[in-house]
């Protein structure tokens, strides 16, 4: 890594070939395109997120068709029918949320290309102060950043890229993150009970009376249902652990796997909870609708 002086940079007329550091306000890294609606476009990532999709699909097809609307118990059906569908709602909009929000922040993405001579010329640097620069995007690189090959840009507080929602987690998109991996695996918890007492129902009961599929197909949907349900509780519980540590922490999956040195201020468990979710604590922290305020700092600390 080389610092590059104010000199050197007016001799040059393309992008900074080396990395290097400054403090930049937040207006300069704002993107023309901050305001669109930010979407990946990855083959794998598209093919998870609609699988996702189908999948939830699918659960609320047996729910509803197989185990609700033959049930005899009418309350039965509507309570579990207005819960179930109620979070499978709020899992599918965190899954958009989460998929086509900017994970940079509220400002934009960093501008792909943007250390250019010019660029960097109108910041006014001081003689000595230098700026970091990701050689594969060739952009200014902002605090706690990593490059991601998938989305070709440097995310800002990187946690990992999630091929499921087909976008990175970042300091932006954490919250929907969360509250998707939290509704997918109350869903599928319900789910799970609405199959145990529905196989106790049918041993019961007659087969040909608990369902208006033939046995066999009940057997099948609710074993196929079952198995979706066991595998995404254990997945996304263990995602939802994770994430709240992270938070927590103040140290994403990246930066905890690369053992990074710690070069920021340390803050408690709960401003770090309120950081990500909003301020201050309320029911909007659950609501994949309301977009958290991340803070108003003036500046970013541009670092490797």
């Amino acid at each position: 890594m080389i610092l590059i002086s104010r000199k050197i940079l007016n001799t040059r007329t393309s992008c900074l070939q080396e990395e290097q550091r400054i403090p930049i306000s937040k207006d300069v890294i704002t993107s023309s395109s901050a305001s669109a609606m930010w979407f990946i476009r990855d083959a794998c990532g598209i093919v998870c997120a609609i699988i996702t999709w189908l999948l939830v699909l699918y659960a609320e097809f047996v729910v509803l068709f197989v185990m609700l609307l033959p049930s005899k118990n009418l309350m039965y059906s509507i309570v579990n029918g207005t819960l179930f569908n109620t979070l499978a709602f709020l899992a599918l909009a965190s899954h958009l949320r989460a998929m086509c929000t900017d994970p940079v922040s509220q400002v934009g993405a960093v501008p792909k290309g943007n250390a250019t001579k010019e660029y960097i010329e109108s910041l006014q640097l001081k003689p000595g102060q230098v700026v970091y620069k990701c050689p594969k995007c060739c952009s200014i690189k902002p605090d706690r950043a990593h490059h991601c090959s998938v989305c070709k840009r440097c995310i800002r507080k990187m946690d990992h890229h999630c091929p499921w929602v087909n976008n990175c987690v970042g300091e932006n998109n954490q919250k929907y993150f969360v509250l998707f991996t939290m509704y997918i695996a109350l869903i599928s918890l319900h789910a799970l009970v609405m199959v145990v007492f529905h196989f106790l129902y049918c041993f019961e009961d007659d087969w040909t009376k608990c369902s208006t599929f033939s046995p066999p197909a009940t057997v099948i949907l609710l074993i196929l249902l079952c198995f979706e349900g066991l595998l995404f509780l254990i997945f996304t519980s263990v995602m939802f652990g994770t994430q709240v540590h992270s938070i927590c922490t103040d140290e994403t999956g990246i930066e905890q796997l690369k053992k990074e040195e710690r070069r920021w201020a340390k803050k408690t468990k709960w401003m770090n909870m309120r950081a990500v979710f909003g301020h201050p604590f309320s029911i909007l922290w659950f609501s994949p609708f309301s977009t958290p305020d991340h803070g108003k700092a003036e500046t970013y600390q541009y670092v490797v």
